[in-house]
């Protein structure tokens, strides 16, 4: 029986990476499997996912699903799923319930102000599977919170959507995202 996953996670705790090496699996054993990901992620170039670790992949787009046939894949794999609209969820709910294929997902659950994303809050509501990808904080705890990252600042406001990677964010635990604190030794202070 198919199932919609979500397996979620904080900056930099290789969701990316995973989603590539689960369509690796699939293509070893001989499985067909549609990489997909929103047009708006465009740091890594067109039709393509790259994990920090250097790990990539060709993809297509979330917006085309629309026009294709996913019956003939084994698997349907969607990173940044935090960038989907409620529609192209909903769309994703189809493939598992009608073609029958499994769909797994990744993405952050939360923005760097700690709100969800409409993706996220979709999928939280609709994915039979949700599972966290765990990171760490610089302090050793679990880190759940990404930081957006200002001029050596954590900043708390903002566009919700601000493409980048570890020059803009920072993973860390909920304790010192609220104080705004980067790492150990720096003055905790929350920016404006």
């Amino acid at each position: 029986m198919a199932k919609l996953y979500f397996r979620y996670g904080a900056m930099g705790s290789s969701k990316t990476a995973n989603a590539i090496m689960v369509r690796y699996n699939y293509l070893e054993r001989g499985g067909r499997v549609l990489m997909l990901k929103p047009r708006l992620d465009t740091r890594d170039g067109e039709r393509m996912v790259r994990s920090r670790s250097g790990l990539s992949a060709p993809c297509a787009y979330v917006e085309e699903l629309e026009g294709m046939d996913v019956r003939g894949y084994d698997c349907v794999i969607v990173d940044e799923a935090q960038f989907l609209t409620r529609a192209q969820v909903l769309k994703l709910v189809e493939i598992v319930d009608e073609a029958e294929v499994p769909v797994i997902c990744y993405g952050l659950r939360a923005d760097f102000r700690g709100e969800l994303f409409e993706g996220s809050a979709c999928l939280l509501a609709w994915a039979d599977t949700i599972e966290e990808i765990k990171t760490v904080c610089w302090c050793g705890k679990k880190a759940t919170c990404n930081a957006r990252v200002q001029d050596g600042r954590v900043v708390k406001e903002g566009e919700q959507i601000l493409l980048g990677g570890n020059e803009a964010y920072v993973s860390l635990c909920r304790r010192h995202w609220k104080a705004g604190q980067l790492g150990p030794g720096e003055e905790a202070h929350e920016a404006d």
